[in-house]
């Protein structure tokens, strides 16, 4: 069975990271952190969008709290925030466990038939 829903406030916090992760250029920019941190202008460098574009994009991640930004003069440096995705994953998987459980049970029934 599935425990019940998520606080309000958790509920937001996963509605903003599903948003964030909806965009593929966000997506990409998560993969890039994963491997290291970088500056804005290197996330930016191998999407055809301008400067701006990319600051409303990690911006969105900021908000989900998947990138922390630190400013040191005119440099911004960005690093990846794992927690939310693991909240996310937590989350979605107490759906795998429902699904793969009312799967089982649905193998148990037809061979019970079958025989």
């Amino acid at each position: 069975m599935l425990s019940s829903a998520p606080s309000p406030a958790a509920s937001e916090t996963l509605n903003r990271v599903f948003h964030a992760l909806a965009d593929p250029t966000r997506r990409a920019i998560l993969a890039t952190l994963a491997e290291q941190d970088a500056m804005v202008t290197e996330l930016a460098r191998p999407f055809d969008m301008s400067l701006p574009a990319v600051g409303k994009h990690l911006r969105v991640l900021e908000k989900a709290g998947l990138v922390k930004r630190t400013i040191n003069g005119r440099v911004h440096r960005c690093s990846l925030s794992p927690r939310p995705l693991r909240d996310a994953e937590e989350w979605l998987s107490r759906y795998e466990r429902f699904w793969s459980e009312s799967l089982d049970g649905l193998g148990d029934f037809l061979q019970q038939r079958n025989k």
